[in-house]
């Protein structure tokens, strides 16, 4: 394990149709989550987050959006013991054919209703559904802490 925790950004990413795009991956127990990565050194976030959707998916992504911050640490849903810093937006692409990297085994685009019927790994079900309901919310909050 590092001797400090590890920022990484996620995306949220909404096709067209209004389907979020999920990828199964070997890294979380062959569940599927949101695509994303590390930030580099001397990276911005946004900037990590375009070259980690491009990499990853082959995807172009505009109307970015930070939605969530959220801390683990040694989680079990992750295939090692890491200190991770997850920083996700809601992005928004034009295009629905995927192309992965290794770092996934498949990919599908599924709608906020469909979730519950998905074997999501990580924080991912916490992170969609809050981004499901955020209409119905009493408090407006756009940006979802330890959610």
């Amino acid at each position: 394990m590092k001797k400090y925790p590890e920022p990484t950004v996620g995306a949220v990413i909404f096709n067209p149709e209004g389907k979020v795009l999920l990828c199964k991956s070997h890294k979380w127990n062959d569940r599927y989550v949101i695509p994303g990565g590390h930030i580099e050194l001397g990276e911005k976030m946004e900037e990590a987050l375009k070259r980690e959707i491009s990499e990853e998916t082959g995807l172009e992504i505009y109307d970015i959006k930070l939605v969530s911050l959220k801390e683990s640490i040694d989680s079990s849903t992750f295939h090692e013991k890491k200190h991770f810093i997850f920083i996700d937006y809601e992005c928004k692409t034009d295009f629905t054919g995927v192309i992965l990297n290794d770092e996934a085994q498949e990919y599908r685009w599924v709608g906020l209703n469909e979730i519950e019927s998905c074997n999501l790994g990580g924080f991912t079900k916490e992170l969609l559904t809050e981004l499901k309901n955020r209409d119905k919310s009493k408090n407006k909050v756009e940006i979802f802490y330890n959610y």
